[in-house]
């Protein structure tokens, strides 16, 4: 009997649940997601499922964790602060991409050097440059991105120069062509610096999880699930953050299939801060061919063909006030439920709440709060930012007493994009908490703070809601419009004719929402989601029937929902894909660009021989280092020719092998 520990550390909750034999789940718990030190939400789940199932430490085989944490850091653009060294590029192409975004200010050189597209120097790194940079910076940052021309064609730039970063500063490096073996440079700098920015979380969230595993006598390998669902080692996540950007997701989708068979369906999976929807065709999801997009970036990382929305049960809630009518309107950003930091600071946050409900008139910092996040390291803050932060101090605080003047509103956004700062305020969560729904936390600071945004002023002068209950629903109303909405931009982007305009502006067209409410006059319009909707997240049960009603589609709510990610976790394979390519610099010469450098052949298929052989040898010891057993590989040639007086002329071929096995267990 092999006993499998699942852990998913999400934005708000962190679930665990154990498996017997990938065939039956024995155990499932929840705690809530600490971020200011993450072992205790995961020491809570965790000993809260090994108390339910009796099972003694020592007989778990493997444990495996997936993770919203970077998926999330992207979507609210948070992370760590980094620094860019582009070699070799122009002066407009890392302008592309969303790079500049991505940098949000952060420090970027560009450095002679780089590579021809046959792989050959186009021009002798500067060294001089490069230390220069890299001795103003290493205090300064958390983490270094390394992007050089053609660096997938030779990669000898990068690699020198993450070996004179590391031996000068000790601070991670990440170099783009570890990332992804395609080209376009500026996507891969993109890439690399999203992965340098999320490295000090994941290095976080990996060595606060062996801790906890350690303090509790669990001795088993360690596992994450990478964006694409396959599993990669602790070891290997720390390295490559990046590939875990919709890990929660992914496990959510391979737990899904897992949970009820489904071959065709939308999976929708709600969570704190994010909804992620995926399709899954033949009981498989697909892979992004274009590389995952989350937080707005499109990344070179291979992952599952997910769309992410900002929406979920802590997502903030905002007045919508535009002209004589109004409304709500929920996300991106998520926020701490002021339900649950009354739970966590009752005297503060009651006291507060009943002061604001004693004034005549409402303000804009009416329900929210702040708090700084313990043990965050602040780098590059400027002199105001950093009086910001000490102005907050350890405590939980109303925003009024913090915030003295508007300018300041953009001082604390950037602390929050750093992580060094939370802000509460009103959620769905909270308005489930005013209508019975929930009852997890401090329901009657739920109903201050829905009290107090009901009374805001639409344009026409009419308060947002009569009461607290009024103000609720419609929150509620509102996430179920936004889930369907979402969803329709799936299957309207998934159908093989399109239609013409976006997916999202389809999705809103007002004959479709008409057809949706089964409209009937003159014409009769009806229309609905012709496939099943599988919705898993601890919230799913209390929202998405009432998405299914909307949609007119069957909506399939699993037992171990609220824990599929967690169970995904651990049923999944280790997969390790590499690719590398052959080009033809000269007529009657074939070149392999292999890890080591470019190596010529006379013939086309010694080139693509000694590439194949090199690839199997690195994909296997990547798979094994990973933690598989019993790797199997094969092989994909994608071999490009053209016509030529009328014989084939072969131009370019991209090799890719992929090895995969089950994780290594450990022996009882």
């Amino acid at each position: 009997m092999a006993i499998f520990l699942g852990v998913d550390t999400g934005g708000t909750y962190t679930d665990a649940v154990l498996i017997r034999d990938e065939a039956e789940v024995m155990a499932s718990a929840k705690a809530l997601t600490t971020r200011h030190d993450l072992a205790i939400g995961i020491g809570g789940a965790v000993r809260a499922v090994l108390a339910q199932s009796g099972v003694a430490r020592e007989q778990i085989a493997l444990v495996s964790l997936s993770t919203t944490l970077a998926t999330n850091a992207l979507v609210e653009g948070q992370g760590g602060r980094v620094a860019l060294i582009h070699i070799g590029f122009g002066a407009g192409d890392l302008d592309r991409h969303g790079l500049p975004e991505a940098l949000r200010g952060d420090p970027a050189l560009a450095l002679a050097g780089g590579h021809s597209h046959a792989g050959s120097e186009a021009e002798p790194l500067d060294v001089a440059a490069l230390c220069a940079f890299v001795d103003g910076q290493a205090a300064h940052v958390s983490g270094f991105a390394v992007a050089a021309r053609f660096a997938t064609r030779n990669p000898a730039h990068e690699l020198e120069a993450a070996r004179i970063i590391a031996e000068r500063t000790g601070v991670p490096v990440t170099c783009s062509h570890q990332l992804s073996a395609r080209l376009n440079g500026p996507k891969r700098a993109l890439t690399a610096v999203l992965n340098a920015r999320l490295i000090g979380m994941i290095d976080a969230l990996i060595g606060r999880a062996r801790h906890v595993l350690a303090d509790l006598g669990i001795a088993a390998p360690l596992m994450v699930v990478r964006g694409d669902g396959a599993l990669m080692s602790a070891r290997q996540a720390r390295d490559r953050p990046i590939e875990t950007i919709l890990s929660g997701a992914a496990a959510s989708i391979v737990g899904a299939r897992w949970l009820t068979g489904a071959q065709e369906a939308l999976v929708s999976d709600i969570g704190g801060t994010t909804t992620d929807i995926a399709l899954l065709r033949g009981g498989r999801p697909a892979i992004d061919p274009l590389g995952a997009q989350v937080g707005g970036f499109r990344t070179m990382v291979e992952a599952v063909a997910m769309r992410t929305w900002g929406l979920g049960g802590d997502s903030q809630v905002h007045l919508r006030g535009e002209g004589l009518g109004g409304g709500v309107v929920l996300g991106p950003r998520r926020v701490v439920p002021v339900a649950l930091i009354a739970a966590e600071a009752g005297g503060v946050v009651h006291a507060a709440l009943d002061a604001q409900l004693r004034s005549a008139a409402p303000a804009e910092t009416d329900a929210r709060f702040v708090r700084a996040v313990p043990g965050r390291r602040a780098q590059g803050l400027g002199p105001r930012e950093a009086a910001l932060l000490e102005r907050i101090g350890d405590g939980v605080h109303p925003l009024s007493q913090v915030l003295r003047t508007r300018m300041e509103h953009g001082l604390l956004t950037r602390l929050v994009d750093r992580g060094l700062v939370q802000v509460a305020g009103v959620t769905p969560s909270d308005a489930s908490h005013v209508l019975g729904r929930l009852s997890d936390w401090d329901a009657e600071a739920a109903q201050k703070a829905l009290t107090l945004l009901a009374r805001k002023r639409l344009g026409s002068g009419d308060r947002l809601a009569p009461d607290a209950a009024t103000m609720a629903r419609m929150i509620v109303d509102r996430l179920t419009e936004q889930t369907a909405l979402a969803l329709l931009e799936v299957a309207l982007d998934e159908e093989a004719q399109p239609f013409g305009d976006s997916p999202a502006t389809l999705a809103r067209h007002v004959l479709l929402q008409r057809a949706l409410a089964g409209h009937r006059g003159l014409l009769a319009l009806d229309a609905r989601l012709a496939v099943d909707v599988v919705g898993l997240g601890a919230s799913a049960h209390s929202y998405y029937p009432a998405v299914g009603d909307r949609l007119g589609c069957p909506m399939i709510l699993p037992d171990h929902a609220g824990v599929a990610n967690a169970i995904g976790a651990v049923v999944g394979r280790v997969t390790v894909r590499r690719s590398g390519s052959v080009t033809v610099p000269a007529e009657g010469r074939f070149r392999a660009h292999l890890h080591s450098g470019p190596q010529d052949f006379a013939r086309a298929e010694d080139a693509l021989a000694c590439l194949e052989a090199a690839l199997r040898e690195e994909v296997r010891g990547a798979a094994r280092a990973a933690g598989a057993e019993s790797v199997q590989l094969s092989v994909a040639r994608d071999i490009a020719t053209a016509s030529l007086e009328a014989r084939d002329v072969f131009v370019q071929a991209i090799l890719t092998v992929e090895a995969s096995g089950r994780p290594r267990v450990a022996s009882p």
